[in-house]
C-alpha cells in the first residue's frame, strides 16, 4: 500500500515512477580459451561453448586441453574452417551438448537427434535462459553454406555479440541497431584472411556503442597479428579488455 501511494505521488507531483530498489543484474562470465573459443556461462547458469579450437591450439593453457572438462548446455560454430571446429563433434559427442551454427554447415555433423539447432541470418534459437541470433558476417565456409556471427541476448535484456571472422561491412549499423551489443568479442587477427586491428578499431568507431570490447583471434600464428599490434590499434578505448587465453572476467 505505501508503495503504491509513494509511486502514485512521485509520478503526479514529478513525473517519474517509483519503482522500489533496483535489482542488480546478474554477471556474465567469459572466459577466453585463446583465438577465437570462449566459454561464456549466462546470469542463469546456461553455459555456451564459441568456435572450439583447443587441443590444437598453440595459445589454449595445457590444463584447458582436456575436451573432458568441457560440458556446455550449446556448441556454436561461426563458419567451418578448422580454427573455429576442432573439437566441436569430439565435444558434442562426448557432451550431448547442442550444435548451433549455419544451417547448411550443422548438417556436416555427426549429431544425434534434437542435437542440432540449425539456423540462418535473421533467425534466432533459444538455449537455456540465453537467445541466440544469428547475424551476417564476411569470410569463407567450405563445406558449409555460409559464416554467420552470434548475437546472445541474456534473460536481463543485455547483449553479447561474438563477430566471428567477419570483416567490416556496412550491415553492422543494423546489428547495432537492432541489437545494440553490450559486449563485443571482436576480431581483429589481420593476415591475408581477416581484417587488420585497425579496421576492428573502425569498425567499432563507426558502427557500434558497446560497454565491452574483447579483442580476439589475434597472436596464434604468424600470419596473424601480434598482440602488440592489437593493442596500438585498439588499446587506447577504455572499453577495450585485453584478455590473455585462459583468463576469466565477468561483466
Amino acid at each position: 500500500m505505501r508503495l503504491g501511494l509513494l509511486s502514485a505521488i512521485a509520478a503526479l507531483c514529478f513525473g517519474v515512477a517509483f519503482h522500489g530498489p533496483a535489482q542488480a543484474a546478474g554477471k556474465i562470465k567469459v572466459t577466453w580459451i585463446g583465438h577465437a573459443t570462449f566459454e561464456v556461462v549466462s546470469p542463469g547458469g546456461t553455459t555456451l561453448l564459441l568456435d572450439p579450437f583447443i587441443t590444437k591450439n598453440p595459445k589454449a593453457p595445457a590444463a584447458m586441453k582436456d575436451l573432458s572438462r568441457y560440458k556446455p548446455d550449446a556448441i556454436l560454430v561461426t563458419h567451418s574452417h578448422f580454427d573455429h571446429t576442432a573439437d566441436a563433434q569430439a565435444i558434442a559427442t562426448a557432451s550431448g551438448a547442442k550444435v548451433v551454427g549455419a544451417s547448411d554447415h550443422v548438417r556436416s555433423f555427426e549429431l544425434a537427434k534434437g542435437q542440432d539447432l540449425r539456423g540462418n541470418p535473421g533467425g534466432k534459437v533459444k538455449v537455456g535462459d540465453v537467445t541466440i541470433h544469428f547475424v551476417p558476417a564476411m569470410h569463407s565456409s567450405t563445406p558449409g553454406g555460409r559464416p554467420v556471427g552470434f548475437v546472445l541476448e541474456f534473460a536481463d535484456g543485455r547483449t553479447l555479440y561474438d563477430t566471428g571472422d567477419t570483416g567490416i561491412f556496412g550491415d553492422m549499423s543494423l546489428i547495432q541497431e537492432i541489437h545494440k551489443p553490450n559486449i563485443i568479442l571482436l576480431q581483429a587477427g589481420g593476415g591475408p584472411f581477416n581484417q587488420d586491428p585497425e579496421i576492428a578499431a573502425l569498425a567499432i568507431k563507426k558502427f557500434f556503442k558497446p560497454d565491452v570490447i574483447v579483442p580476439m583471434h589475434y597472436g596464434t600464428f604468424p600470419i596473424l597479428a601480434g598482440a602488440a599490434e592489437v593493442e596500438k590499434a585498439l588499446g587506447g578505448d577504455k572499453r577495450v579488455k585485453i584478455m590473455q587465453p585462459g583468463d576469466t572476467a565477468e561483466f
